[in-house]
Order: C-alpha cells, then structure tokens, then sequence
C-alpha cells in the first residue's frame, strides 16, 4: 500500500539523518506483539567513559507535493502518536531494554519526515527526549 511505501521512505530518510548525526543505528523495526519501535539507535554520552546513551525513535512521515496531497504545513504526522500508542511505545521500550540488558541513559523521540514527492525532497523535523508513561 502507499503509506507502507511512504512509511519505508521515511524511515530510510531518518536512519541517513541520524548517521549524519553521529548516531549508530543498532536496530530497525524492533517488534513486540504490543508493538514496534522504529529504529533503536545509539550517541555517545560523553568522551569520558565512552558511555553510550540509546535512542528509541519513531518516526512519522507524510507526503506531499501531490495535486491531491496534503500540504505539511496543515498536517503534523506527530499527532499520530498519540496516548494509546506511547503506551505501547513504552512497553516495547520496556522490553527491549530487559532483553537487551541495555545499561546507561536512554531518552525516546519522534523524527517527523516531511515528503515532497513533486521535488523528490524531504525535510526532518526531530522532537527530542519525549515524556513517556
């Protein structure tokens, strides 16, 4: 289906965004049965003991550029995440750092990823360090 593809797309867009970043991306699509996280990636936290801090990223993408699209100034992919879904975010979170015996900081963001499919652009738009219960 075309939001698979445009999904895809934007996830591809956010994994070269991050490793222009600095980041390393340790996992795509880390899938629970209560839910997925997009990409698991990780940042230095520091030089001094070369601790790593891990980022668990979602990431929203919306097209545009269509003479039926949206445009994004009208449409903010964010709000898809809405309270039902940063519950299951959390649990998988929850998961992932239990089974992966993941030690030191963690925070969770949402790379929203803007597509203009009539210029073949994309811009990024990073909301860091979202409050999840």
């Amino acid at each position: 289906a075309r939001h698979n593809e445009i999904g895809k797309t934007g996830e591809d867009i956010a994994d070269i965004f991050l490793k222009s970043k600095g980041f390393e991306i340790v996992e795509r699509n880390y899938r629970k049965p209560y839910g997925e996280i997009d990409i698991v990636a990780r940042l230095p936290a520091g030089k001094a003991g070369g601790k790593f801090k891990t980022h668990f990223v979602e990431v929203k993408s919306v097209s545009h550029g269509m003479p039926t699209g949206v445009a994004h100034e009208t449409h903010r992919p964010e709000e898809n995440v809405h309270p039902q879904k940063l519950r299951r975010l959390a649990r998988v979170i929850q998961a992932y750092l239990f089974s992966h015996e993941t030690v030191g900081e963690w925070q969770f963001d949402i790379l929203c990823v803007y597509l203009n499919t009539s210029t073949r652009r994309a811009n990024v738009k990073w909301l860091k360090d979202i409050v999840i219960n």
